[in-house]
């Protein structure tokens, strides 16, 4: 149906109720309309909500509205809930801090949007013959307590069983009948608000998408009851339980154990615990106001015995499609890759985070800038990513042009650490706003989010150009560089071998020329024209000051030749070829242990592939010992970790204070996992043409890949035979054109269907 204008008012409750107010209209349908024909429920909140009509949730979403850049955008979502209204009906909310009056960041800040929650919804019925009966929230509403006590994101929530008041959403509620202690019901009264903030969803809801079995309940040496659920994962635990009333139950969360113990250390300030106080009859706990990330939980004060069937594990996410696979002949590749499949999935809750589990889970853009290529081809994010760069270009235009390094930027309201200059413009970070955009285009290839995000990319792209140094290097001024080189003291994350200014001006041809590119597209001919200009002007720059004679890049580390190559920045074949072959000595000169950072880790395989160093990326996939993207699997992690040695060898946690057991940034790898191990590579923007080039190395026999592309399903699956032969089986869709290039063959164009292939199985041939 076509909603009623709007005619809502944000109301707020005129008591707080402990952070967690319940809001109810109760109201009678129209008479003498016929029966009703559909009914639309549209709502949203300062803080997050749970919305129910009749006492049945209206959707299966949590924590909405999620966290956007409330100052310009607030989302709305919309729900059928014709099957639920009846003629005596009620609108039942309940509210939570969530992100717009909870924690945020590391500095113990709380309500940094606002010091009150509220409710802005409206309820359109229509008749069967026509009529449209409109119930929005205004200051008729009743406001009254829930029975939680308490309720953070970083802290967790507390329940109490007692207060909790049966039926209040439910038609015939008496208010004045409600649990002894929980406080009488009040009324209502207005916030102000700009309903032109009001801004429909792009992405995704969250929902509840898995829920977990224990794997093990265990005693520790101290004799703490601990329940391990196999899987580092973003969510709560749940459950129904029974005991005497006032039993309180407490639940600690924690990803990994220390000699034994809840590793809690990594969390930083926050509590992560849960409490539920029992009401004496049968009661079902979901704390779903906040959420944590955790492998471990730590119980306390359970009534009888603890087992594995006594609680479950509900992983929380956005919605999203999966749509690439990867497999391959070795287990511990495989189990890489499901760990960089499960960090997306538990820091892609509303909008791409850092981390999920510590007193941070902000939307940096350098990890994302990273991981966007490996995220598109695992998953459909394309609404997910295009409303998160919505925010992302309303804070840069608030800034005058500057892209901040998280979004939403909450970091602005918060002292910053003294290693943080003054917020300006950094690579890779502030780069978001060209590559995310233009990985969802190569993904999708659907020009809409270069069309909305034009002017951001633009007005990034000329503010950088006003900070090159008269030499026209971006080499002044705080860059992240090659963050967590491993290399780096554990207290000094940017400490990188690589030089800050080649990595930034490096990323920048990069951003210029995408810019560039992105203005030729949408017709802007005089914009492609400056952008391209911009884009030599630094490359010339880059190969004056940073390429010596004989072809070594300045500050001569892995990182600065990956991009380097990657970005094609270099003026000559024998320059390539020397940075190519430099790269792969430093590999072998380290021992195939990783020694690159944010920045060099996502190109530094492709890399080393296109320059025919394919035995070199392979040898540096597949080395244990730290670093390396295999340790932590040795380690058993179950995703991917924010530092190389987040647990060191013995089992302890890294000293540094910045550590996490869930970070996808390093994940990146599985975008050469895909494009070069799978071999499927798009050639046009959402592969409407693609490459099938595998490339087969040692330690690896056999891959299966696949992509549910915007065209249909592209897969290859290949093996190499005790012979020396490379068997391969291509499949294509209909629409799509596939150039085909076997290691020592030449490229052939296929159309659609099955093609069944043989080449020698060459481990350092080249696919580029």
């Amino acid at each position: 149906m076509t909603p009623a204008p709007w005619s809502a008012t944000m109301i707020a409750p005129d008591q707080d109720f402990d952070g967690a107010p319940l809001l109810r209209k109760e109201f009678r349908l129209d008479a003498g309309h016929g029966p009703v024909k559909r009914a639309l429920l549209r709502a949203t909140a300062f803080g997050i909500y749970e919305a129910q009509i009749n006492g049945v949730p209206v959707g299966e979403d949590v924590l909405s509205p999620g966290w956007s850049s409330y100052e310009w955008r607030l989302r709305y979502r919309s729900y059928d809930v014709t099957a639920l209204v009846g003629p005596a009906t009620v609108i039942g909310i309940a509210l939570g801090n969530g992100w717009y009056r909870g924690r945020l960041a590391w500095h113990g800040k709380s309500g940094l949007y606002g010091d009150e929650l509220g409710f802005y919804g409206q309820l359109d019925i229509e008749f069967a013959d026509g009529h449209v009966q409109s119930v929005a929230s205004d200051t008729s509403w009743q406001s009254g307590p829930s029975g939680t006590t308490a309720n953070d994101l970083y802290d967790g929530q507390r329940i109490d069983a007692r207060r909790e008041p049966a039926g209040w959403a439910r038609p015939g509620f008496n208010a004045d009948a409600t649990a002894v202690g929980a406080g009488a019901w009040a009324g209502v009264h207005a916030l102000e608000f700009d309903a032109g903030r009001l801004a429909d969803p792009v992405g995704p809801p969250v929902v509840r998408n898995e829920v977990i079995k224990p794997v093990e309940v265990f005693t520790s040496p101290a004799g703490k009851t601990l329940v391990d659920f196999g899987q580092n994962l973003v969510g709560w635990l749940r459950f129904t339980v029974q005991g005497d009333a006032g039993t309180t139950i407490t639940v600690r969360h924690a990803e990994v154990l220390e000699d034994g113990e809840l590793g809690t250390r990594p969390l930083r300030s926050a509590a992560a615990t849960d409490t539920f106080i029992l009401s004496g009859a049968k009661d079902f706990f979901e704390p779903s106001k906040t959420f944590h990330g955790f492998r471990y939980a730590e119980v306390s004060g359970w009534p009888g015995e603890l087992t594995a069937e006594s609680l479950e594990a509900v992983a929380v996410h956005s919605e999203l499609e999966r749509t690439g696979t990867f497999e391959c002949s070795n287990p511990l590749v495989n189990r890489l890759h499901r760990n960089i499949v499960w960090g997306l999935k538990g820091n892609f809750l509303d909008l791409p985070t850092d981390c999920p589990q510590r007193d941070e889970r902000l939307g940096w853009t350098g990890d994302i800038a990273a991981f966007a290529p490996t995220a598109t081809f695992l998953y459909d994010v394309k609404g997910f990513l295009q409303d998160w760069l919505l925010d992302l270009a309303a804070e840069q235009k608030a800034a005058g042009g500057l892209v901040p390094i998280t979004v939403p930027d909450a970091l602005k309201y918060c002292p910053q650490p003294p290693e943080f200059p003054a917020p300006e413009s950094s690579a890779i970070w502030s780069e978001a706003s060209v590559w995310v955009p233009w990985a969802l285009w190569e993904a999708y290839g659907d020009s809409t989010v270069l069309k909305d995000q034009y002017d951001s990319m633009a007005s990034h792209t000329r503010r950088v150009e006003g900070l090159l140094s008269p030499a026209g290097l971006w080499d002044k001024g705080f860059q992240f560089g090659d963050w967590l080189d491993p290399d780096a003291a554990p207290d000094q994350p940017w400490a990188a071998k690589a030089d800050t200014g080649v990595v930034a001006t490096a990323c920048l041809y990069r951003t210029a020329s995408i810019t560039a590119r992105t203005a030729a597209l949408l017709g802007h001919a005089a914009d492609a024209a400056a952008f391209g200009r911009l884009a030599e002007r630094v490359k010339a720059a880059f190969n004056t000051h940073y390429v010596a004679a004989d072809g070594t890049v300045h500050s001569d580390c892995t990182t600065v030749y990956a991009l380097a190559i990657a970005f094609d920045i270099l003026q000559t074949g024998r320059q390539r070829e020397f940075a190519g072959n430099r790269l792969a000595q430093l590999v072998r000169n380290n021992n195939y242990r990783v020694s690159t950072g944010f920045a060099g880790t996502p190109f530094i395989t492709g890399a080393l592939a296109d320059t025919g160093h394919a035995d070199e990326a392979y040898r540096l996939l597949l080395e244990q010992e730290c670093p390396s993207w295999l340790y932590p699997v040795t380690m058993g992690a179950t995703t991917v970790w924010e530092r190389w040695d987040s647990m060191l060898p013995d089992g302890t946690i890294n000293p540094g204070e910045m550590t996490s057991f869930n970070h996808y940034a390093l994940g990146a790898i599985a975008d050469w996992l895909h494009k070069y191990v799978g071999g499927i590579r798009p050639l046009a923007p959402g592969y409407s043409k693609v490459l099938i080039a595998p490339l087969p190395g040692e330690g690896i026999d056999w891959a299966n890949t696949s992509l549910r592309s915007p065209h249909g399903t592209i897969a290859v699956e290949w093996r190499t035979t005790g012979d020396g032969v490379l068997e391969v089986e291509a499949s294509i869709p209909d629409g799509v054109e596939a150039e085909i290039r076997l290691p020592g063959q030449d490229g052939q164009t296929v159309g659609a269907g099955t093609h069944r292939l043989t080449a020698a199985a060459i481990s350092a041939a080249v696919a580029s």
